[in-house]
């Protein structure tokens, strides 16, 4: 389908809302298609193609709502659609917060953001790219004892949302990956970790040789691991794990959780969270940015926005029924932050905050789920290295690190230059000045 064929669906869609008596509406129109690979041992084991599409509505009568959808496009089903909806709001409790965002906060202009970048990729050329970093991983190394393949995956798709205020917005992007994930072994057992590159213009894309090297060199480090004595540790996250602190930070600034007053961070707005050195701000206007887009999923148009000054906290990640909940005006939030970047300031990379931390644990991965966002309780499963003099000296795994989100913030030493841009969260390593960990 293409843009006409998906602004027809939505502009149907309002139309017949309209007829069957809503006040306002709104429709999602959205279509995708992409290609799969795995590889392992040399072998194809998958190969996947997808084609999807589909639209979402929700119809207002007055402040009662409901949604609908439907995967088919023809007017029939869009009707269909429609009417289901509009049934359904008619036997709902009245919301004084529902209702679409406001009009004059729409998206009025639409650059080109470069989030589209298609790649010509058949099945024969994915296959031999996910083979040849599967072999190179498998070849870089001789404790590599064995693989859980090599994966090439190539997206794009497009959208239109439109809302009875006039607004149609129409956006397109693609992504690409490759991957690799192996096994090395030693007298002591069997340890995993992987390689990837992400990125939405393939050109971007690390090479699949580098990736599988990436990822071999990744686990063998793993081996020879030793325990860890339980104690109070300084710890640095490395920048491929960092993102996740950040994702607690927005999660306890979300205006869902202000609003339930389910959050740490309640009425915490113009108060120090972090050091005074740390600035945390989103850029949804990037240039091939994961996270960009002109517009969130209610029309509004997006801004950069720093949500830490000088370590103070300056307001809270918005939707429009969020904000009325909280009186306050939406942020075009709808969809989450956008290219959320962490800037400390700092020059260090990551051998050099080993460095200056001297004698600490160095985290490479998490494990399972242990935030809670209400009281700021941190607990989880990692596995890293052991540092003294500055220096690795040998992994670790099977331990957990712990503490309150407010002390990790606050306690927060430096952040690297290492930053980590395979996402929507953009950070270097992060180095907390302690954290209990236990083995």
């Amino acid at each position: 389908m293409n843009k006409q064929d998906l602004t027809h669906a939505a502009a149907l869609t309002l139309q017949i809302a309209k007829e069957q008596g809503a006040t306002a509406a709104d429709v999602g129109v959205s279509q995708s298609q992409g290609l799969s690979v795995n590889v392992r041992q040399g072998e194809v084991e998958t190969l996947e193609h997808n084609n999807d599409k589909g639209l979402g509505l929700t119809v207002y009568f007055g402040q009662q709502k409901a949604s609908a959808s439907t995967a088919d496009f023809s007017a029939d089903a869009i009707a269909d659609a429609v009417k289901a909806a509009c049934d359904i709001a008619q036997h709902t409790e009245a919301d004084d917060c529902a209702g679409l965002a406001d009009a004059d906060l729409m998206a009025q202009n639409l650059p080109d953001l470069s989030r589209y970048h298609p790649w010509q990729l058949d099945p024969e050329q994915a296959i031999s790219l996910a083979t040849e970093c599967e072999a190179a991983g498998l070849a870089a190394d001789t404790q590599i004892s064995n693989s859980e393949g090599g994966s090439v995956s190539s997206h794009q798709g497009s959208s239109v949302y439109a809302n009875s205020h006039g607004f149609v917005g129409y956006s397109e992007g693609t992504r690409h990956s490759i991957s690799c994930s192996l096994i090395a072994e030693d007298a002591q057992g069997m340890q995993r970790d992987y390689g990837y590159t992400v990125a939405r213009d393939p050109a971007d894309l690390v090479s699949a040789r580098d990736v599988g090297i990436e990822a071999a060199t990744r686990t063998v480090k793993r081996l020879k691991a030793k325990p860890i004595k339980t104690g109070s540790y300084p710890i640095i996250f490395a920048a491929d794990v960092a993102p996740a602190l950040f994702r607690s930070f927005t999660s306890a600034i979300s205006g869902g959780a202000i609003y339930r007053e389910s959050s740490f961070l309640l009425d915490k707005v113009g108060e120090k969270i972090f050091p005074e050195f740390m600035r945390i701000y989103e850029q949804p206007h990037l240039l091939k940015g994961l996270g960009s887009a002109n517009f969130d999923g209610e029309g509004v148009a997006t801004i950069p926005r720093d949500w830490i000054q000088a370590g103070v906290l300056q307001g809270y990640i918005l939707g429009s029924y969020s904000a009325r909940k909280l009186g306050l005006i939406t942020t075009g939030n709808v969809g989450g932050v956008r290219n959320l970047t962490i800037d400390a300031g700092s020059q260090y990379d990551l051998v050099s905050l080993l460095q200056e931390m001297g004698t600490g644990v160095l985290v490479t991965e998490l494990m399972g789920m242990g935030v809670n966002i209400v009281t700021g309780d941190y607990s989880q499963g990692a596995a890293g290295f052991w540092v003294e003099k500055g220096e690795i000296q040998y992994a670790i795994d099977e331990f957990t690190i712990a503490s309150n989100l407010r002390e990790m913030f606050m306690g927060i030493q430096a952040v690297g230059a290492d930053m980590e841009l395979r996402g929507n969260i953009r950070t270097g390593s992060v180095w907390i000045d302690r954290m209990q960990v236990a083995s």
